[in-house]
């Protein structure tokens, strides 16, 4: 199993400057956040499951930029219908990087539906989302970033991860409009 936080670092140390990056609500957050303050990063705070539409309508708006969502299972299953809609709407521009560790650990560690039956690449696979692949090994690095910079979109991998609580690292701003003008001023540079 992958341990998330150092695995998010890792993808993040050498990002190219076309590349924007957004997480998915709680521990998503909090790993983005721990590899370093970028204005080209939004981390969602409070609204689970709005992630997978937010990162399709900003890569949909914003052709020449390579758009990367780090979500959560939990987050994921929320809006299960937005795999859905992201392979009816295909874009180019847009991987997602499930960081499945199949609990909530953040409210107590519950286990999600992908500790059970449910397969969130047969799922992308299943809704029309072909480049999708699950890794449980950090040696399939390189691959995870090739799909980031250099693949046709969308793109969704399934990481599983370690079920351990990480130390809170919080966004630049909790203030919703500041953190968005402040991501959008990544945009418009």
């Amino acid at each position: 199993m992958i341990e998330r936080r150092p695995f998010v670092q890792k993808i993040l140390k050498n990002r190219k400057s076309n590349l924007r990056v957004i997480s998915g609500l709680g521990t998503s957050t909090w790993d983005l956040m721990s590899g370093g303050d970028n204005t080209g990063n939004f981390g969602f705070i409070g609204a689970m499951g709005q992630a997978i539409p937010f990162s399709l309508g900003l890569a949909m708006s914003q052709p020449n930029l390579r758009i990367l969502l780090f979500t959560g299972d939990g987050d994921t299953l929320m809006s299960l219908g937005s795999i859905a809609t992201v392979a009816n709407h295909p874009v180019s521009n847009l991987s997602i990087v499930v960081l499945d560790n199949e609990s909530y650990v953040e409210t107590g560690s519950q286990p999600t539906a992908t500790a059970g039956k449910t397969d969130l690449e047969v799922v992308a696979k299943g809704s029309g989302i072909s480049n999708s692949y699950t890794i449980t090994s950090e040696n399939d690095f390189d691959k995870v970033i090739n799909t980031i910079y250099e693949e046709e979109g969308p793109s969704l991998v399934v990481a599983k991860c370690q079920a351990k609580a990480t130390p809170l690292v919080f966004p630049h701003s909790f203030d919703g409009s500041v953190s968005i003008n402040r991501f959008m001023s990544s945009i418009k540079s």
